[in-house]
């Protein structure tokens, strides 16, 4: 589904000189094209594995973690350990298994490394 895209008058006011002023301009809105569900899952699938990829670091970084770094990188280990959970559910619910993902791994490795 492709959404129209639009202009939209608008009007700002601002002081130039001590002087009240007015400009008028069109801004123009972006054209919003809805994904198909192949998109959607595939954009699932580089989620999970991006976020997986950004827990590890979270772990390695930890080990060497000192003082006020430590409570960072709890936060960052708790915040993408939750995101992680929510997307794997996500994906359940979508029949994704686990296979496809790391497919999809290897596959954005390929492509990376050509």
């Amino acid at each position: 589904m492709i959404m129209i895209l639009t202009l939209k008058f608008d009007s700002m006011l601002y002081e130039r000189d001590d002087k009240k002023m007015q400009n008028d301009f069109y801004v123009r809105e972006e054209k919003i094209v809805e994904k198909t569900e192949i998109e959607k899952e595939a954009e699932l699938i580089k989620s999970i594995i991006k976020t997986r990829e950004e827990l590890k670091i979270a772990n390695r970084n930890f080990e060497y973690a000192q003082d006020g770094l430590v409570d960072y990188y709890t936060y960052q280990i708790k915040a993408n350990q939750a995101k992680l959970d929510y997307l794997i559910k996500m994906a359940k619910l979508k029949g994704i298994e686990v296979d496809m993902i790391n497919d999809m791994k290897f596959t954005l490795l390929r492509e990376e490394a050509g």
